[in-house]
């Protein structure tokens, strides 16, 4: 295992010596798809390095409502699970395997040196709030200035370029969530677009067209 995580530190601008030190530290986490890697109010113990795989990142309120904010793919951290373990918050979001995923778990004690040590490491972590923050925006532009029917095919393209697949193996009900929307509008919203020729309904799947 430890030659998957090393072709994955071989893609990275970091230093010889910081790749050793993530080598020795971290160790190896698998998730299934739909498995709940990082849960609200969890405290921030280690920053997960995606090596393969796909997850989500959703943001609850307090009346269990949920929202899709960005996915994060391999070679990927999430810059709101630094802040946690730099900060020693508790997670404010929840994050779940999209498809089968490995990630090389780092642990917070070693962030703040890595941070000062190794600049590619410094700028690692500034490209990721950078990325996550464009995310966002993109997110917000989505809900704000977007119709329903936009945001709905929008979440679906990025899906497909976040997998890199064609097809979008949702449920109706799964994908209502994630807009927080209900499953009979996303039902008629698909119709629709399915109308327009951008998708075609599968009978476990949706192509892009």
């Amino acid at each position: 295992m430890n030659e998957k995580i090393k072709e994955v530190l071989e893609r990275t601008p970091f230093e010889p010596e910081l790749k050793e030190e993530i080598l020795k530290s971290g160790r190896l986490k698998k998730a299934k798809a739909g498995q709940t890697v990082i849960t609200p109010d969890d405290e921030a113990q280690e920053m997960p390095l995606v090596m393969s795989g796909l997850l989500r990142v959703m943001r609850n309120d307090d009346n269990g409502n949920e929202v899709f904010l960005y996915y994060l793919e391999g070679g990927e951290t999430c810059a709101m699970s630094i802040t946690c373990c730099l900060e020693g918050k508790r997670s404010s979001f929840h994050v779940v395997a999209e498809e089968d995923s490995e990630l090389w778990m780092m642990p917070v004690s070693n962030l703040d040196n890595w941070i000062t040590k190794y600049p590619s490491f410094r700028r690692f972590v500034f490209n990721s709030y950078q990325t996550r923050f464009d995310e966002l925006l993109h997110t917000i532009d989505s809900m704000v200035f977007m119709n329903l029917d936009e945001r709905l095919y929008n979440y679906l393209l990025d899906k497909k370029i976040a997998s890199g697949s064609f097809e979008i193996k949702k449920t109706h009900q799964q994908i209502a969530n994630e807009l927080n929307t209900s499953r009979v509008v996303i039902s008629r919203l698909l119709k629709k677009l399915e109308k327009e020729d951008k998708i075609e309904q599968r009978r476990n799947y949706i192509e892009i067209l």
